[in-house]
C-alpha cells in the first residue's frame, strides 16, 4: 500500500510536501512502538502518560521508518535534528494510528459490537459470542481475557489492545471465516481511541463503578471517557444498549440519545425496553421472567448472581440489534458458559461446597460478587482476595471493609503489589476487617481456604480471575488462581476441579 493511500484516510489535513515526496513510496507496516520499526514502517509517536513516543523518533527512522508522526505538541530529543527528515505533526496521534491501522489492514465484517462499564464487559462480550455462535454466525470476541474465537481461546493481554494489535488480532479471525466480533472498550482505549480503527454497529453500557481513578483523577471524568463509546465511536445509524438497572444508565441513555443513535434498554424499571419482572434462584441456576421487547417468557440463566442475569440479557439485546431473533435468543441464553474468571465455578471441596475464581478488584465488583453467591451458602460463605499496588489507594480499606460486610470469613492476601511493599497493601485492606486473617502467600491464602472448607460452604478467589502472572517488583511471576485452587485440593484431598 502506497503512502498516499493510507495518509488519504487520516481526518488531519497533510502537508503537500509529505505527499509529493513519500506519497508513492511502499509502506510495510504500521507501529506506535519503535522496537517493531523496519524497513517501510510508518511510526506513530503517541504521547503517554509516562514517555511521549517523540522521543523515539530517531530510532525509529534509524530502523527504516519511512515517516514519523507525532503531535504537534510533543518535543523531539534535544540532539536530534529534524531538518530534512521525514517527520509530520499533527493534533492527535492517537486517532492517526488507528485510523492508519484501520486502512492498513482491511477487514471485511458484517457486524462490530462494543461494550462498555465498569464490571461485566468480558462476560458480555463472551455470551454475545456464544449467542452469536448458536445462531448460526462465525463470531469472535477480543478483551481483557484475550481472544475467543472458532479455533479456541488465546488468553492474556489489555482489555482493549492498541490499534496495530487489535487490527492484526482482527484481521487473523477474519481469515479463520469470523463475520460478526464483539469488543470491550476500556476507559483507556475509549480516551486513546484504540477502537477507532474499526467502524462499530453496536455499543452497550452495563454499569459505573470507582474504577482507574488514579489514570481519570475523577468519576466524572471516568464517566466521560466511557460515554465516547455513544458521543463519537459507534456510527451514527448504530444502536445503543443500557442497562437502566445502574444509577449512571439514564446519563448514557442521555448520551445515546443525543447523537441520535437508535436506543434498547433493559431493567426492573418498568420503562425498560426489556424488563426484568422476577429472579428466581433453582441449585446453581436462575429462572428469570421477562416482559417487553421479546414478550412475556421465561428463561434459564445457567449461572449465579443476578449481575449475571443483567450481563446475559444486554448480550441478548445486542444480538437481537444485529439481527438476531429473539427466540434464538432465549434458545441460546440456557447454554451459555461463564467466561473464564468471571464468577466460574472452578472447583467442589466436599459436599454442598463451592469455589469459585472471580476478577473482581474493586470495592463494588466484590461486593457484587459476594452479594450473589449469598443465597447459594447453606454454611460459610469464605473469601481470598487483596488490592494491587501502584493503584488507587483510597479503595484498599474500602475492600477490606465490604469483605467485612458481606463475607463470613476474610482472608487478605497478596494480589498484584507491582512496585510496592506487599505488606503495606495488605495492612491497609486488612484494617476493617473484623473476622479473618492476613496471610501474604497468595498459594499459601488459597491453600488455607480450602482447607478450612466445610460441608455448605462456598469460597470465592477475588482478584485476578484470568490471569496466568503476579507483578511483584516489576517482575511477572506465573501465577493462576485456577492452578492454585488445584493444588489446594490435591494436597487437602478433599474435592475436586469441575
Amino acid at each position: 500500500m502506497k503512502v498516499v493511500e493510507l495518509l488519504g484516510g487520516l481526518e488531519e489535513p497533510i502537508a503537500d510536501f509529505l505527499l509529493v515526496n513519500l506519497g508513492e513510496k511502499d509502506v510495510t507496516g504500521i507501529t506506535g512502538d519503535s522496537r517493531l520499526v523496519e524497513k517501510g514502517f510508518i511510526f506513530v509517536g503517541v504521547p503517554g502518560s509516562q514517555v511521549d513516543g517523540a522521543q523515539f523518533v530517531p530510532k525509529a527512522l534509524e530502523q527504516g521508518a519511512i515517516l514519523a508522526i507525532i503531535s504537534d505538541q510533543s518535543a523531539l530529543p534535544r540532539d536530534f535534528d529534524p531538518s530534512g527528515k521525514p517527520i509530520f505533526r499533527l493534533q492527535d496521534p492517537h486517532l492517526a494510528l488507528a485510523n492508519l491501522a484501520g486502512s492498513f489492514y482491511k477487514v471485511a465484517l458484517e457486524k462490530v459490537a462494543a461494550v462498555t462499564g465498569t464490571n461485566g464487559k468480558t462476560s458480555i462480550a463472551s455470551f454475545l459470542r456464544q449467542i452469536w455462535a448458536a445462531s448460526g454466525q462465525c463470531a469472535a470476541n477480543i478483551g481483557t481475557i484475550g481472544i475467543e474465537g472458532p479455533s479456541g481461546s488465546s488468553y492474556g493481554g489489555l482489555t482493549t489492545p492498541d490499534p496495530v494489535g487489535m487490527m492484526q488480532s482482527v484481521s487473523a479471525l477474519v481469515d479463520e471465516g469470523v463475520t460478526h466480533l464483539a469488543l470491550e472498550a476500556s476507559s483507556h482505549g475509549l480516551e486513546q481511541k484504540r477502537l477507532d480503527c474499526l467502524p462499530v454497529d453496536i455499543g452497550a453500557f452495563t454499569n459505573l463503578t470507582r474504577d482507574h481513578l488514579d489514570y481519570h483523577g475523577t468519576l466524572e471524568n471516568y464517566r466521560d471517557a466511557k460515554s465516547q463509546l455513544f458521543s463519537r465511536l459507534v456510527k451514527a445509524d448504530g444502536t445503543a444498549i443500557i442497562n437502566l438497572d445502574d444509577a449512571s444508565g439514564a446519563h448514557f441513555l442521555a448520551v445515546a440519545k443525543k447523537r441520535g443513535l437508535t436506543c434498547l434498554t433493559v431493567g426492573h424499571d418498568s420503562k425498560a425496553d426489556l424488563v426484568i419482572q422476577s429472579i428466581f434462584v433453582e441449585g446453581l441456576d436462575q429462572i428469570v421472567t421477562l416482559s417487553g421487547l421479546w414478550g412475556d417468557v421465561s428463561c434459564k440463566v445457567p449461572l449465579v448472581g443476578a449481575f449475571q442475569v443483567s450481563n446475559v440479557l444486554v448480550a441478548g439485546l445486542m444480538a437481537h440489534a444485529s439481527g438476531v431473533e429473539a427466540a434464538d435468543i432465549l434458545k441460546a441464553i440456557p447454554e451459555l458458559k461463564g467466561a473464564c474468571g468471571r464468577m466460574e465455578l472452578v472447583a467442589h471441596a466436599g459436599e454442598d461446597t463451592a469455589i469459585y475464581v472471580d476478577y473482581s478488584h474493586t470495592p463494588d465488583s466484590l461486593e457484587v460478587a459476594l452479594k450473589a453467591l449469598r443465597p447459594f451458602v447453606k454454611g460459610r460463605l469464605i473469601v481470598v482476595f487483596g488490592a494491587g499496588g501502584d493503584r488507587d489507594t483510597g479503595k484498599r480499606p474500602m475492600m477490606g471493609q465490604v469483605a467485612n460486610d458481606f463475607a463470613d470469613y476474610a482472608i487478605v492476601t497478596d494480589d498484584n503489589p507491582r512496585s510496592e511493599d506487599p505488606a503495606f497493601i495488605r495492612a491497609a485492606v486488612m484494617e476493617p476487617v473484623e473476622n479473618g486473617v492476613e496471610i501474604g502467600g497468595r498459594q499459601d491464602a488459597i491453600s488455607y481456604g480450602v482447607d478450612m472448607m466445610k460441608p455448605g460452604d462456598i469460597l470465592l478467589v477475588a482478584g485476578k480471575g484470568h490471569e496466568r502472572g503476579q507483578t511483584v517488583l516489576g517482575e511477572t511471576l506465573p501465577f493462576s488462581d485456577h492452578e492454585a485452587v488445584a493444588k489446594a485440593l490435591a494436597e487437602s484431598g478433599k474435592g475436586e476441579m469441575v
